[in-house]
């Protein structure tokens, strides 16, 4: 794995634990309601502790979190990364000064030593009479031992270490607003990588501390902020006009600047995609519309944030955020904000400014963004999702080249053996926003907030051996429901069930692995059967079977062929001229055996494109074979 596929793979499992502090936020909201006046004053103390708890234990939840997303959620590294967080904890409890508290830092470094340590002696074979410690139990031991081996030197240079951060921390408040532009950029770029999440934490969870009135020490921008620092919540709160504003009114030009006859399908996709950033935060679906397209606008963007946050520190304005910069944090953490209310007139300057600007960058520079062109629509998916895990699977390259599955909030991080064989097409035609490959294997595919449940299905098909077939496009061309054949007879289904394509180029290749079991004596239609006894008919044009000389076959009956593989040239341009219709049917003669289907979205699609259709086979009528 390459370095940046590995910081991939750390941002990733930095950010899964701070998926509970919405909760914690919500329960500092509800202790801060008057309930002494209601007659209730126990519930203030209650819910107050517990929102402070989740702060104080987590550089605990840190540890578990990054060793579970280093070790691809394995449990035994999640329990040694707790224990050895335990012993760290109690060694500096009863040895240290009281200087020094565990903190995220320490999390992270222990839950990086636990998931690396799983990894490598997850499967260690020990002489048979040690053996009862092999496996994941040696990680577990080993772990336990680095812990407190580890503690016994950080006795000696935490101070140093934490004094270092404090350090930084001063210079980065010295420089003030510049400090902040500089940071919002760098924000702002490495979102694009997927790794701004090693930027926040060092920012939100580790520069500066703060004692509490109890005693307890807090460290980084984000808890500082909810434990009352006063000079917490700057690194955040420039966050709120870019998030609840300006990337919404992206969306909107976007939606403005599309073809009249997309509009709406667009507008379906991004105004939803604005009220899930306005709300919560949650922005690369927008951003990865314009990314690719325009960088230099996504330049332009990530000024414009650095922008932002040197405006709220001019102004004092300090507001923070549990999970991200959206609306809902803005209002429940709004009792804890500093002049939180300027940061309504700037998002909505911010909102103006970009929506004037990108719908002017859209027209003068003709940028490609969604509904601008035929190709770049991101359509609803016909079918729900775990009928479409199966298409994205192989456009992965299938199940032989995925190494490891993972998601966070809008975007799947995979890592194969070979990131050649993912079809990029494919997968924009699939939903997927933006695709980005890191090297070493690791690439990252946005699909919104649905990728988590996307990442569950594949899983599954990972981990189940479903009998299934899986289809490529064997002409280059737009692929049609059979229900829009222009016969009554493929229309109907009375010849199978399928889809259909019309062609732009005179050739035909075969969709799926399989043996040709008839070709007929004109050549205009091919009969292919799988392995799995599925038979599949493709039928160049309709009403074509006179057409002598039109057709020329790559292949005979009998031959085995492999997906992609060519079987038939054709004079377009003589069926253009004598044939009703260029459609060209594919269709399974035996629909009964096929348990269910799936389609990729109806729209244009390349030659040999994967993904196209998936059929899952009933398992009882399963002969086995190869996949498609």
């Amino acid at each position: 794995m390459n370095w940046l596929g590995s910081l991939q793979q750390l941002g990733r499992a930095v950010m899964l634990p701070t998926m509970v502090l919405p909760a914690a936020a919500i329960l500092l909201s509800v202790g801060s309601l008057p309930w002494d006046s209601w007659g209730f004053e126990s519930v203030s103390g209650i819910a107050t502790v517990a929102g402070q708890s989740l702060f104080y234990f987590l550089p605990y939840l840190f540890a578990v979190g990054v060793a579970l997303g280093l070790s691809n959620q394995a449990g035994q590294a999640g329990l040694a990364a707790l224990s050895g967080m335990i012993i760290y904890d109690q060694v500096l409890s009863q040895f240290g000064d009281g200087s020094v508290q565990p903190a995220s830092l320490t999390g992270i470094i222990l839950g990086a030593i636990a998931g690396i340590t799983h990894n490598r002696f997850k499967s260690i074979r020990l002489p048979e009479i040690l053996q009862f410690f092999g496996g994941s139990r040696f990680v577990l031991l080993i772990v336990g031992l680095i812990a407190a081996l580890f503690s016994c030197v950080m006795l000696g240079i935490a101070p140093i270490i934490q004094s270092l951060l404090d350090m930084i921390a001063s210079m980065e408040y010295q420089l003030g607003g510049f400090g902040l532009f500089l940071y919002g950029i760098l924000y702002r770029v490495l979102v694009a990588f997927g790794l701004h999440h090693l930027l926040n934490n060092v920012f939100w969870f580790q520069l500066g501390s703060y004692e509490t009135p109890g005693g307890q020490v807090v460290t980084g921008d984000l808890p500082r902020f909810f434990a009352g620092d006063p000079t917490a919540g700057y690194f955040m709160s420039g966050l709120f006009p870019i998030m609840m504003f300006a990337i919404p009114a992206i969306a909107l030009a976007i939606i403005q600047e599309a073809r009249e006859d997309l509009k709406p399908k667009v507008y379906k996709t991004f105004i939803t995609s604005a009220l899930v950033c306005f709300l919560t935060g949650v922005s690369e679906q927008i951003e990865f519309a314009f990314l690719f397209a325009a960088p230099y606008l996504f330049i332009v963007h990530a000024v414009m944030s650095g922008l932002a946050l040197w405006i709220s520190y001019l102004l004092e304005i300090r507001h923070g955020f549990s999970y991200s910069a959206g609306a809902i944090d803005y209002i429940l953490n709004f009792h804890l904000s500093e002049n939180g209310l300027l940061l309504i007139p700037i998002g909505i300057v911010y909102g103006l400014i970009y929506y004037y600007l990108f719908r002017w960058a859209i027209r003068t520079f003709r940028i490609p963004t969604p509904g601008r062109e035929e190709g770049s629509v991101l359509e609803d998916w016909v079918g729900s999702i775990p009928y479409q895990a199966p298409l994205i699977l192989e456009a992965m390259g299938g199940k032989r080249n995925i190494v490891q599955v993972e998601a966070c909030i809008t975007r799947l991080r995979i890592t194969v053996h070979n990131d050649r064989l993912i079809d990029v097409s494919a997968m924009k035609a699939l939903g997927s926003a933006g695709l980005i490959k890191l090297g070493g294997g690791n690439v990252q595919v946005v699909f919104g907030t649905y990728s988590e449940l996307i990442r569950e299905e594949i899983a599954k098909l990972l981990e189940r051996d479903l009998p299934q077939v899986l289809f490529s496009a064997p002409v280059q061309g737009k692929m049609l429901p059979i229900e829009d054949v222009p016969d009554k007879i493929f229309a109907g289904k009375l010849v199978g069930d399928g889809v259909a394509f019309v062609p732009e180029n005179g050739e035909l290749l075969s969709p799926v692995y399989g043996t040709i079991m008839h070709l007929y004596p004109t050549m205009h239609a091919i009969g292919i059967q799988t392995p799995e006894g599925l038979e599949v008919l493709l039928h160049i044009g309709i009403d074509t079977s006179q057409l002598k000389g039109c057709f020329e076959a790559a292949v005979k009956e009998g031959d085995v062929v492999e997906a992609g593989q060519l079987l038939i040239k054709f004079n377009l341009d003589r069926l253009r001229k004598e044939a009703p219709s260029l459609v060209t049917p594919m269709v399974i003669t035996n629909p009964d055996r096929v348990r269910s289907w799936s389609y990729a979205p109806f729209k244009h699609v390349r030659k040999g494109q994967a993904s196209v259709m998936s059929v899952v086979l009933h398992e009882d009528r399963n002969v086995g074979g190869v996949e498609a």
